[in-house]
């Protein structure tokens, strides 16, 4: 049971998000989040508040496997090890050479990954992937907690043709360069949907071919609550070029893998093939809505789901 501490520092980052977000509706969402990136003070304290959050509060309950310290960074790392390291990436590039010669597509690229593996940790904060010695890590965040992470703001630092550190600040990311791109407990920050996919588009512009796009967003409902709302986010990410090869629900966030196509026209054939109504080019988060007027709500109900409506189609989850 989370102390009252826990529940405060959790609060302030609720806060957070959620005056962005209404700052957003008034202001605009670019407007909002470049304001918001000028309040030093205010990103001091989120930085200093996620940091105590992740690594005294999540780790005291790091016991339950589903817990946030226990889930959102080892998910993510267990599964880029056995997607470099053991070399699952490899049926995943012959199930798109499958899927690209039944739509006349001659794959012309394959995979080339650096040992170790580079990874860019957007919104980092204190730089938890630093462990693992099979990732060369960098760490990026508004507002650094300690000094093993850059300062840069992901939305608006320029991509070219090399990286760029200048003193402790990330100037210029270099293009096709990554092997990895994880937003860990970030998207949900950006304040709208429109931001969420500019993120997207740019881990995508950032990563090599066959590279991986990680994804941890907080939930605490059940699998069905916002199933439409995940079901649109892998609809939007196939636009960009990316196919969706692992998702799981946890207790408290739901954990998705993408991997960049090696031709984008192979992950857009699965929006084309499995659109829904529903389904828009979007990246919404319930609270999105939750804050609009009464007028402007959008109604995305319940629906009851199963395991099997996640199975990844044309592609299978790793073993």
């Amino acid at each position: 049971m989370a102390c009252d501490e826990h529940k405060q520092l959790a609060d302030f980052l609720k806060e957070v998000h959620s005056s962005l977000r209404k700052s957003s509706s008034k202001l605009g969402a670019g407007k909002a989040w470049q304001t918001h990136c000028q309040n030093n003070e205010l990103l001091s304290q989120y930085a200093r508040t996620m940091e105590t959050l992740a690594t005294k509060h999540w780790e005291e309950n790091c016991s339950d496997e589903t817990s946030p310290a226990s889930s959102r960074i080892t998910w993510s790392a267990d599964l880029s090890f056995d997607y470099f390291v053991n070399k699952s990436y490899l049926k995943f590039r012959q199930k798109e050479i499958d899927i690209g010669s039944k739509m006349s597509i001659e794959l012309d690229k394959y995979e080339s990954f650096s040992e170790p593996v580079k990874l860019i940790d957007v919104g980092s904060c204190y730089n938890p992937f630093k462990v693992y010695e099979f990732m060369d890590v960098l760490a990026i965040d508004l507002c650094p907690a300690n000094g093993s992470v850059l300062q840069c703001d992901f939305l608006d630092v320029p991509i070219g043709s090399e990286t760029i550190v200048e003193g402790r600040k990330l100037k210029q990311i270099k293009q096709n360069s990554f092997e990895i791109v994880t937003f860990c407990f970030v998207l949900e920050y950006i304040p709208s949907s429109e931001l969420r996919i500019k993120a997207c588009e740019r881990a995508y512009s950032i990563l090599k071919p066959g590279g991986l796009l990680i994804i941890n967003t907080p939930d605490s409902k059940h699998v069905g609550a916002n199933s439409k709302h995940m079901k649109c986010w892998r609809y939007t990410l196939a636009h960009i070029g990316f196919t969706r090869i692992r998702y799981e629900k946890l207790k408290y966030m739901h954990c998705m893998a993408f991997r960049k196509c090696l031709h984008k026209d192979i992950a857009t054939r699965w929006a084309l093939l499995h659109k829904e109504p529903y389904m828009e080019y979007s990246m919404h988060i319930p609270q999105d809505f939750h804050e609009q007027k009464p007028e402007a709500l959008v109604s995305y109900p319940e629906i009851n789901v199963s395991p099997e409506d996640f199975n990844e189609l044309p592609f299978c989850d790793l073993e």
